[in-house]
């Protein structure tokens, strides 16, 4: 009952995606519409799980009538897939030498990490901004890709895949001679890969969602990315539900792909939601 509950936005909004404008308009025409008679009335919507008639026509409207939403789809891609890879690569190797090499203030670099992760995003948006105007970077998605990429959440999530790393392994790969640079790529990456997984879902719905970092670095709308698109879609009733469930798809299909490897990667990383 409980994964019915959760399931049910989703397949409301599949459904929906597949009724006509003229079905939608009578389900959610009253949304936004307040009466005053006697006073203020809630306004109404009519949830309905079974079109009247199946159209195809809000996806047509969205993939070949409305360039917008394809230009907004490739402005998101361009941006999370370099902070994917470029956040895990750097934790990684950040997870290693701080999980596993011994030198002095080790302790101390982390702590500074957990406490960048401790700062709300509002408190850290300020001085972003102010760094990114002297750097140049503003109305560029380099002020949203720099910032992901160095973000501290990875490096915390692996360092604890890394910790549980026997040493014996690293000592048994310096005495055949390996150097760091062999060890991290034959022993640390193979042994981390469920978290390297789970990171990589966790990065992308995380910046797939954002809105406040567009918004705020990217004053032309043609560069901002589709979680923007659609928090300012809702007036269009016609192509809303079948945009949203255009953008839930990638998401959707990633966590079922790497489904394992994001369960055992959280279990073992020890992070709890």
């Amino acid at each position: 009952m409980i994964a019915l509950l959760f399931v049910s936005p989703i397949a409301i909004t599949f459904t929906n995606s597949l009724m006509t404008a003229q079905e939608l308009d009578i389900n959610y025409g009253s949304i936004g519409q307040v009466k005053t008679a006697s006073g203020d009335e809630p306004p109404f919507a009519n949830l309905k799980l079974l079109p009247d008639l199946v159209s195809l026509k809000q996806y047509g409207e969205v993939l070949l009538s409305s360039p917008r939403y394809l230009r907004m789809f490739w402005n998101s891609v361009y941006m999370v897939a370099p902070i994917i890879a470029g956040q895990t690569l750097i934790a990684a190797l950040a997870a290693y030498a701080l999980g596993k090499l011994q030198f002095r203030g080790r302790e101390t670099i982390f702590l500074v990490y957990l406490l960048t992760m401790l700062m709300p995003f509002q408190v850290t948006l300020v001085p972003n901004y102010i760094m990114a105007g002297k750097l140049g970077l503003l109305n560029s998605a380099n002020a949203i890709i720099l910032p992901g990429i160095f973000a501290a959440f990875g490096v915390f999530m692996l360092r604890q895949f890394a910790l549980h790393i026997p040493y014996a392994y690293l000592e048994a790969a310096k005495m055949d001679g390996a150097g760091h640079l062999r060890i991290f790529r034959a022993i640390i990456l193979p042994l981390i890969k469920p978290g390297l997984a789970s990171l990589a879902i966790l990065l992308f719905v995380d910046y797939w969602n954002m809105v406040e970092q567009p918004l705020i670095f990217l004053d032309n709308p043609f560069q901002q990315p589709l979680s923007v698109y659609l928090s300012r879609i809702n007036a269009e009733k016609g192509i809303a539900f079948a945009a949203s469930m255009l953008y839930m798809t990638p998401m959707v299909l990633l966590f079922l792909y790497a489904e394992t490897y994001f369960i055992e990667g959280i279990q073992l990383s020890g992070i709890k939601g």
